[in-house]
């Protein structure tokens, strides 16, 4: 099998080459803002054990024994939460920190009690909302 592309000769060859330089220059600027997000800002981690596969939640901390904690508190431009299954990372969702907080805001009626002797409030995120494109 030849590795040569058949020339088409309605035109139509060069619009797919052109539109796959565009998707290959979109996908590399991408793929550097990740390098640079990765490698020199500030990054808040945090770790969804399980749960989230019942619930369809993620859980985002805002006030720890009565005082501020989490998103409330960070000074991280980025927040990535990771979604565990056991013991393997299922996924990892890469947030603007201030986006998340608006997300967050608007789910502040869906609020928790939990963590540790239930001492830490959380915010519910549903992850169906989150990238349904009408959260924000």
């Amino acid at each position: 099998m030849s590795n040569q592309r058949s020339k088409s000769t309605s035109g139509d060859e060069n619009k797919m080459t052109n539109k796959f330089d565009i998707d290959l220059q979109y996908g590399q600027v991408r793929e550097k803002r990740i390098a640079d997000i990765l490698k020199n800002e500030k990054i808040e981690v945090k770790t969804e054990r399980d749960i989230w596969k019942k619930t369809g939640n993620i859980a985002i901390e805002f006030e720890s024994r009565g005082k501020p904690s989490g998103i409330a508190v960070t000074e991280a431009k980025w927040w990535v939460h990771v979604l565990a299954d056991e013991e393997d990372d299922y996924c990892m969702l890469l947030f603007p920190t201030d986006k998340l907080k608006k997300i967050a805001r608007k789910h502040f009626n869906k609020a928790i009690n939990g963590g540790d002797n239930d001492t830490s409030k959380f915010v519910l995120l549903p992850l169906k909302e989150i990238f349904n494109g009408e959260t924000i």
